[in-house]
Formats: C-alpha cells, sequence, structure tokens
C-alpha cells in the first residue's frame, strides 16, 4: 500500500503530465528553450489568438514551469524549471525523433528579439 505522503507526490507527478499533455503548451515551451520570450512573440510563432495563448502561458505558470514579468506594455515569459527541457528530450526520444525544433524569429512580431534594431520608447 502507497503511504499518503508518496500518494501526493504521485497525484503532483500526474497533474505536471496533465499540465504537459497539450500540444500547444509543449510548443510553448519549446519558444522558451530558446530564452524568454514577449507574448507577441509567441503568438507569431504559432500563429494562433492572444486570448489562447495567454490561457495556456495561463496553465504552465500555474504550475510553476514559467514566469512572467511586464517591460512598457511587453509582458515577458520564461522558464523557471529547467528540468522540464529533461523531459521534453525524453519523450522526444521515446517517440523516436531525436532532433530538437528549431529555433526562429517569428514573422509579423516586432519584439525586440525579432526586430532588434527598435527602440523601446517610454
Amino acid at each position: 500500500m502507497i503511504g499518503a505522503m508518496a500518494h501526493v507526490t504521485i497525484d503532483k507527478q500526474a497533474q505536471l503530465f496533465k499540465a504537459l499533455m497539450h500540444p500547444v503548451r509543449i510548443q510553448i515551451l519549446e519558444i522558451l528553450r530558446g530564452g524568454e520570450a514577449c507574448v507577441c512573440h509567441i503568438e507569431a510563432m504559432l500563429g494562433l489568438r492572444q486570448a489562447y495563448v495567454s490561457q495556456q502561458l495561463a496553465v504552465l505558470r500555474r504550475f510553476g514551469l514559467i514566469k512572467d514579468r511586464r517591460d512598457g506594455s511587453n509582458i515577458y515569459y520564461r522558464v523557471i524549471r529547467r528540468e522540464v527541457f529533461d523531459m521534453l528530450d525524453t519523450a522526444r526520444a521515446i517517440v523516436g525523433d531525436e532532433e530538437k525544433p528549431a529555433t526562429r524569429r517569428a514573422t509579423g512580431c516586432s519584439c525586440p528579439r525579432c526586430v532588434p534594431h527598435i527602440a523601446r520608447i517610454e
């Protein structure tokens, strides 16, 4: 029989896998693998609406995998539990895809990451 404390740990593990079960959340984490990114960058990379992307970011934030910060009108996200990349790499290996997704600039995004020459106006 599994003790109560072990059961709590198992439940937390199951919740982690539940948070990672959505393909868009995995894509967001892969984007953030390349470093901090603003919401507009993530939207442009995925080609999805802001509201939908924000819902998925909220799930990742609620589970403690990512954190946000505001800089002017931009909200930036970063991964705070880098161990999640080991999990994603292992999952990729299990399904037979050893190649990591390429990071690229987002088309149509005017954030400082995609267009570094844009000066911030504050």
